[in-house]
Order: C-alpha cells, then structure tokens, then sequence
C-alpha cells in the first residue's frame, strides 16, 4: 500500500504525459516480480523474506502504472469517443489471452515442473520476447499531442535544420526507455519564490514580461530553469515559454546563439502554415 501512495504521489503527474515510457515500465517490473518468485526457493528464510517484499513492492508499483498508462492510451484510442466501447473490448482481450495462458500451464506445467533448466530457459525466452514486443508496441504508438519530450524534439530539430517534423517523426523520435535529458534541469510550474527571493530581481522578470502570464528565470550558476505560469495562462503561451526555454537549452548545450524574438514567430507562422497535425 505505501508503494503504491509513494509512487503515485512522486510520478503521478507524468504518467499521463509519458504514458509509453511508463507503460514498458510497468512491463519490465511485472517481468521482474515474476523472476524474483523464481529464485525465492534457492535463498534462506530471512532473504526469502526480503525477495518477497520487493517483489510486492515491484507489483504495487507496476499496478498504479499499469492501471494509469492504460486508461492514458484507451483514451487515445477511442477516435470516435467511443472510450467505454474500447476499454471493454481491451479488458475481453485481456481475458482471453489470460485464458490461452491458463491453458498452456495446465499442459507445460507437469512435463517441465521437474526440470529447472528448462523452466529458466523457457522463463528467459519469454520474457525477453514479451519485453520486445511491448517495446516495439508502444514504439509504435503514435500520439497527436505534445509532451515535454516531443516538444523537444520538435524544437531541437527546428533550431538545427529548420525543418518541423511531422508527427509520426517526433514519436519515432521520443525514447520509451530513457526520460529527456537536458543540459541543466527544468522546474516547470515553479513558485515566484524560487525565482525572485528579493523584490528587485521580480521587478526585473515583470519588466522582460510584463504583456506576458509567465515568467521565465535562469539561475546565476546555469544549473536549473524555472518557469512560473499563472493561473490564466494560455495554452500557446505554455508552448511559447517551453520554447524559450528549449532555445536555452539549445544554446547552452550547442554554444549556438539564437535571436528569440525571430526563432518564435518563424516556427509559429511553420506551425499554422503546415498541414494540421504536423506541428
């Protein structure tokens, strides 16, 4: 229970967004519980007792990302906003595929049950085609909405070739393994108190920003970038401050330097000019 609180309460909010990457995790600690009850018999009794805690630990976890990445991509299925439909015929899917299972162990189990090599043998292949076809499943998928991740792609490749990609490139693009990894941390959502601990550094930030509902501050050591949103902001206006802050990122990484005031409008003008759906 506390795995599961501590868990959504840490990533609750990036399950959503990043519903891929954590749908292969949930995957991968599944197949790790599994193969932590394997090798239970072949410790003593206080490690037996150690394996079995991480192995719940691992199943709390992978049931609140399971149950999370889910819903996320059920929703992005139902094209006709046919959810319930699609989330009934999903769970039918599951059923059957849980009864095919049951089978097969009711015939494999007495002939291989005496034979460890073999059951660990057939545990590794298994595994290693469940995990490769989970993972080019989700690789497969192809959202029509910005995260943090595609964003970035997005950007990065305007910034260095001039081109927008379209959406099926970004998704081939965003890792379903690794998080993005950027030059200096981003706090996004960040409080006026972490920005402007005294009021001459506010009053420089309302002046760069005064037409603006967001405030964008980089620290004095170039280690971390908070935005600061208000609670009117505009959805275009999320995306413009993302984008000053992936050109941060592009010059401190690449030691490039770029105009903002013309990077923005030229891949606004891109975005609208393009065919819908490739921005």
């Amino acid at each position: 229970m506390v795995g599961r609180i501590l868990f959504a309460w840490y990533k609750g909010s990036s399950l959503d967004c990043d519903c891929k990457r954590w749908r292969l995790f949930a995957d991968v600690l599944n197949d790790t519980a599994i193969c932590l009850d394997l090798i239970i018999p072949t410790f003593s009794r206080p490690m037996i007792r150690l394996i079995i805690c991480i192995s719940g630990v691992c199943r709390a976890v992978l049931g609140v990302a399971a149950g999370a990445t889910r819903a996320a991509l059920t929703q992005h299925q139902a094209r006709r906003n046919n959810m319930a439909d699609v989330a009934a015929k999903d769970g039918s899917q599951e059923t059957l595929v849980h009864l095919a299972a049951l089978l097969i162990s009711l015939v494999m189990i007495p002939l291989i049950s005496e034979n460890a090599t073999l059951v660990w043998t057939l545990f590794v292949l298994c595994t290693t085609l469940h995990l490769y076809a989970n993972y080019r499943a989700v690789s497969e998928v192809t959202m029509e909405i910005f995260n943090q991740a595609r964003y970035h792609n997005v950007v990065e490749h305007y910034l260095s070739w001039g081109e927008i990609l379209t959406v099926k490139e970004a998704n081939r693009q965003e890792s379903v393994t690794l998080g993005l990894r950027r030059p200096v941390k981003l706090h996004y959502g960040a409080s006026l108190l972490s920005i402007a601990t005294r009021l001459e550094q506010l009053s420089a930030l309302e002046k760069v920003y005064e037409e603006s509902k967001y405030l964008l501050s980089i620290d004095k050591q170039l280690s971390a970038v908070s935005i600061v949103l208000h609670e009117e902001v505009a959805t275009v206006e999320e995306l413009e401050v993302l984008f000053q802050a992936e050109v941060l990122f592009f010059i401190l990484r690449d030691k490039r330097g770029l105009v903002w005031k013309t990077a923005w409008p030229m891949l606004l003008h891109a975005c609208q000019s393009h065919e819908k759906g490739h921005c």
